[in-house]
């Protein structure tokens, strides 16, 4: 089912997901898992985020067999020098990253958000859901001290 899920996800995600770990938290088999998350209009940063994925025996128990916890955490860093490519300045800032949580109605989001003034990437991990939204979210910023200019 997890696998499902992944392969859904990434056909539609701007960015791809690469599993760094997945740390076992029970005996009944649900993980934590760590994926890496390369920017895909700003070269030099890596996100990693961390989220819980139910197993078939947490599913069978629970009833609720197609969806998965909002839960998320983010971390950012420059990982190389920062180009910045064609990104969006807006408030609302742009999708990097979205993987389902649900068979339909929830999705984990990773949005980049560029603070111009500031000279910062926020990168903002948060559920989005259809019937109740949800206020469970998560930040990372990654300060730009020098930006390479994007290849032409």
């Amino acid at each position: 089912m997890k696998k499902l899920f992944a392969v859904l996800a990434l056909t539609a995600s701007p960015a791809m997901a690469e599993t760094v770990a997945e740390v076992g938290v029970d005996w009944v088999g649900n993980d934590i898992v760590v994926e890496a998350i390369h920017d895909p209009k700003v070269q030099g940063v890596t996100c990693h985020l961390a989220y819980f994925s139910r197993s078939v025996i947490d599913r069978l128990s629970q009833g609720n067999w197609f969806e998965d916890p909002s839960n998320s955490a983010i971390e950012c860093a420059q990982t190389g020098p920062i180009t910045l490519g064609d990104i969006s300045k807006s408030e609302d800032g742009e999708d990097v990253f979205s993987e389902s949580r649900s068979l339909i109605f929830k999705s984990l989001r990773v949005k980049r958000i560029y603070d111009e003034k500031n000279q910062v990437l926020i990168y903002l991990a948060h559920a989005n859901e259809l019937s109740e939204g949800s206020a469970k979210m998560s930040i990372s910023t990654v300060p730009i001290r020098s930006v390479a200019p994007a290849a032409q």
